[in-house]
């Protein structure tokens, strides 16, 4: 039987504008856009809950003030939860979880996770995975087609990335040949060490991948693959719609 692990903190990544979901966000934030009846953002939290976290802080941008309404209204579901309010400026997800650094003030290891993620991937294994291998920060990922892809060594170490649609290549080192790496795509899922606050970027606002591949060549950013089963990026308006049909079947 696994020990329970108490104030068990998360960032849940709600604040884009989910401009590809078109009518479905003209009037409210991407969080509270419904599947089958149910928000994404409850979903959201009710995935780290069932991993155990208890301690949730949401950044806000679009609509913000709805999503505090929606939690308020729902009893805060069980739990604690704060808010991270980038409504003046986004901040990029790097910014956010810089931003959010303050709210990550014990030394255990945390998650950050998409809002628009619906996935069935097991997060305490995940957990676990990072803390016996002493991470910086493990990112799940997935073998499927995308046009970005991170690039990662035979022990599962971050090495660079890839860009189709720019026809880039960068690698964390120049002794490294693509050929040696397998690209993977990013799940919008991680789970990060708190050691990592000490080597922020002096910029607010920047991208959390641009800072792992600073972080990669001397800190372990690592893989956890999940290729079995469940994930959907509810990017768009067939995405949400395709999903539902395969919840109800």
């Amino acid at each position: 039987m696994q020990k329970k692990l108490y104030n068990m903190k998360a960032l849940i990544l709600a604040a884009g504008k989910g401009t590809r979901l078109k009518e479905l966000t003209a009037d409210k934030p991407k969080a509270l856009v419904k599947v089958n009846g149910v928000t994404l953002l409850e979903r959201c939290i009710n995935k780290l809950k069932e991993a155990q976290a208890d301690d949730i802080i949401i950044n806000i941008h679009h609509f913000g003030e709805q999503i505090m309404e929606y939690v308020e209204k729902n009893g805060n579901f069980g739990i604690s939860i704060t808010y991270s309010d980038e409504r003046d400026m986004l901040l990029d997800t790097g910014g956010a979880l810089k931003k959010a650094a303050w709210f990550f003030n014990n030394e255990q290891a945390f998650f950050i996770h998409n809002v628009d993620i619906i996935s069935d991937i097991n997060l305490q294994e995940m957990y676990q995975f990072h803390c016996s291998h002493g991470n910086m920060a493990t990112l799940a990922v997935r073998s499927r087609n995308t046009s970005r892809y991170l690039l990662f060594n035979a022990q599962n170490r971050l090495c660079g990335r890839s860009n189709a649609q720019t026809n880039t290549t960068q690698l964390i080192s120049n002794q490294l040949n693509t050929n040696d790496l397998l690209p993977m795509a990013f799940s919008g899922i991680h789970v990060i060490s708190p050691q990592i606050f000490q080597y922020c970027p002096p910029e607010d606002k920047f991208s959390i991948t641009d800072w792992y591949l600073q972080l990669a060549s001397q800190h372990k950013i690592m893989a956890y693959e999940h290729n079995q089963g469940l994930w959907m990026d509810m990017g768009k308006a067939e995405d949400i719609h395709q999903l539902e049909q395969l919840l109800i079947q």
